[in-house]
């Protein structure tokens, strides 16, 4: 078996993202009561985790990778059905080459370490982002495990890699501009709906919630389409304290939230 190969596979025919595609769901007018059904997070951290125990920055990745895995196993306790994690940014190009390089040598030992797990689990994992940058090796362990993990619903798990928000959307109007050229749609048609069926989540629902930690309070380009009216929380906390309890506490307190999406609540009137 190669060293970069989970296990061996024929690939199958890739489904269309569009062919999967459902109208994005905007939740109810008013208090929702229940857990979000889709929980966003911006990982943040881990560098000054690190630095603070006096550990290269890499010390921290790894630490905070493990986080993952328990905020994963958390989620159908709390009733969050997606998940989506901000990993790697088309800016994050921009830090030194040996940290670039330790990041990606630990997305690979991830993928391979977690793989089985995951499916076991029930986690249907998918990636977002511009796959192009990404070395070969890393581009067919994602490939691998999304095929691996296709059938499974308890929770998906999506991984933002090499993901930018304003890129993702260039990069869905270049594919509908072609699509209109070539007569497949007609540009006179083309609303909000249309547009969303070429992002890298059209089989995805918007997130409801979205939480940073670190003490940052920006987006940093992440989900800038699908968060128009999510929810935020921004926290002190570093990515690697983040865990389990945290997590359940921000779930639970978003059903006392009021979520309009632009409307009026008339049961408060």
């Amino acid at each position: 078996m190669s060293r970069w190969s989970i296990r061996r596979w024929k690939p199958s025919k890739k489904r269309s993202c569009r062919s999967d595609f459902r109208p994005v769901r905007r939740g109810r007018v008013g208090k929702d009561k229940t857990s979000p059904e889709h929980v966003a997070i911006i990982m943040d951290g881990n560098g000054r985790w690190a630095q603070k125990r006096g550990q290269p920055r890499l010390f921290g990745h790894r630490a905070g990778a493990k986080r993952v895995r328990e905020i994963v196993e958390t989620c159908p306790e709390f009733g969050v059905k997606y998940l989506t994690i901000f990993a790697f940014s088309t800016e994050n190009w921009k830090r030194t080459q040996s940290e670039v390089s330790g990041l990606m040598s630990l997305f690979r030992r991830y993928i391979k370490k977690e793989a089985r797990a995951l499916r076991d689990e029930g986690v249907r994992v998918r990636f977002i982002g511009d796959r192009v940058r990404l070395d070969k090796k890393l581009q067919k362990l994602m490939d691998e495990l999304e095929e691996l993990t296709c059938d499974n619903d308890r929770v998906h798990l999506t991984i933002a890699l090499n993901y930018g928000g304003r890129d993702e959307v260039a990069r869905a109007v270049k594919r509908l501009a072609q699509d209109a050229a070539l007569g497949r749609i007609d540009a006179d048609q083309v609303d909000e709906q249309t547009l969303a069926r070429y992002l890298d989540t059209c089989v995805l629902p918007d997130p409801d919630l979205v939480i940073r930690t670190s003490g940052e309070a920006r987006i940093s380009n992440f989900l800038l389409w699908q968060s128009a009216y999510a929810e935020y929380e921004f926290l002190d906390t570093l990515w690697p304290d983040f865990n389990a309890e945290l997590f359940g506490r921000i779930v639970t307190r978003f059903g006392g939230r009021d979520r309009r999406f632009g409307g009026v609540d008339t049961a408060a009137e």
